[in-house]
């Protein structure tokens, strides 16, 4: 698989491009050049690998569906179970670097009480879990695998995090086991919140729903493929690196707080391996079929429905959205919110001792 990602590389057949250094059309040829460069010659996926099996990972079977998930047990005198899930174009492998801050507190400066047991899955179609053979499992889904995973564990309520669509995960868990979940950490928002009649919405939420469609109509190009011929997209994907080097990296320069240069924000050699389990496992195509199963079941929360476990949200700045703390309190238990000072969109990546700080904060009094 090495030797054929080198070779598939070094054979790159790269397009022309207008001059266009504020990526205005896409993924700059310069900056792909670089990187594609760096991975064939410079990054070290063997490091990559030794780093990822010291992690204590394992496979489960549910519902006949393979699943991939780290089980970290925290080191403190009570920890409390916290199932984590990831978004696109992510992997378990955004949260290796907040991993020891949620188990092991007590060694990066914090209090071993807030220490967490965390179990970290590889969604379906995502990584080293199993992909899908037909359709139906989506966010709402996914949150039932996650019910029977943590029943298997051994636990029997547990608080939940995620921001990408790992905040839908997540909320579908708050709506579909409230009496399981202790509570829900959010750091994105992937809901409809419909008003009630006598309580319209108010100026801060009519301007964040224009604001959506803005975003809908100048940055959503790929979510509209995406959610209607991801396999159409994820042939040319999963044939050339090059390809989909260019899809994943243009979505961490836009989403993640670094002025253009995605560095500041995430190490090159991060976003490479997080670009390389697509690779080899294969399932780029397996991945974009999240975005068609949400538009096929989308979560929308009717009007008076309360989602009652206690939630926090951390709100990034350079976040692609901004949803005002009003449209969250219609619909859910909002109990903490934090403005925090930086990040973007890949949270764990960018800032995890902030988000980690954040999350110990919100959950601290939730602890039995």
């Amino acid at each position: 698989d090495l030797d054929d990602l080198r070779a598939r590389l070094a054979r790159t057949r790269w397009p022309d491009e207008v001059n266009d250094d504020a990526w205005s059309h896409g993924t700059s040829r310069a900056f792909l050049q670089d990187l594609t460069d760096h991975w064939r010659h410079r990054f070290d996926w063997r490091a990559v690998e030794t780093r990822l099996n010291r992690l204590p990972q394992f496979m489960l079977e549910i519902d006949g569906l393979p699943i991939h998930f780290i089980h970290a047990k925290g080191q403190g005198p009570r920890p409390m179970p916290l199932l984590i899930s990831h978004g696109w174009p992510g992997s378990f492998l955004e949260m290796e670097r907040i991993l020891p801050l949620l188990t092991n507190p007590g060694a990066h400066g914090g209090n071993p009480a807030d220490a967490f047991d965390v179990v970290i899955p590889s969604l379906p179609g995502f990584g080293f879990s199993a992909r899908p053979a037909a359709p139906g499992c989506g966010p709402q889904a996914m949150a039932g695998l996650w019910a029977k995973l943590m029943t298997a564990l051994g636990y029997e309520k547990f608080a939940v995090q995620g921001g990408d669509w790992g905040s839908a995960i997540s909320a579908w868990l708050a709506r579909q086991h409230p009496a399981r979940v202790i509570g829900a950490h959010l750091n994105f928002l992937i809901c409809a919140i419909r008003p009630a009649a006598d309580a319209p919405f108010d100026d801060a939420e009519r301007a964040y729903l224009a604001a959506l469609l803005h975003w809908r109509d100048t940055e959503g190009g790929y979510f509209a493929i995406q959610s209607t011929r991801p396999q159409t997209l994820g042939y040319g994907l999963a044939d050339s690196p090059a390809g989909l080097a260019a899809w994943i990296a243009e979505k961490f320069r836009a989403w993640s707080d670094c002025a253009g240069d995605i560095a500041t924000a995430i190490p090159i050699d991060d976003l490479l391996a997080n670009i390389a389990i697509y690779w080899f496992t294969n399932t780029i195509t397996s991945s974009l079929r999240i975005y068609k199963e949400h538009r096929a079941a989308p979560f929308v929360i009717q009007p008076g429905e309360r989602i009652t476990p206690p939630l926090g949200f951390a709100h990034f700045p350079r976040e692609m959205l901004h949803p005002p703390r009003r449209y969250l309190e219609r619909a859910f238990n909002l109990q903490h919110w934090t403005d925090m000072p930086r990040g973007g969109h890949f949270a764990a990546m960018e800032q995890p001792a902030a988000l980690a700080a954040d999350m110990r904060t919100f959950f601290r009094p939730l602890r039995p």
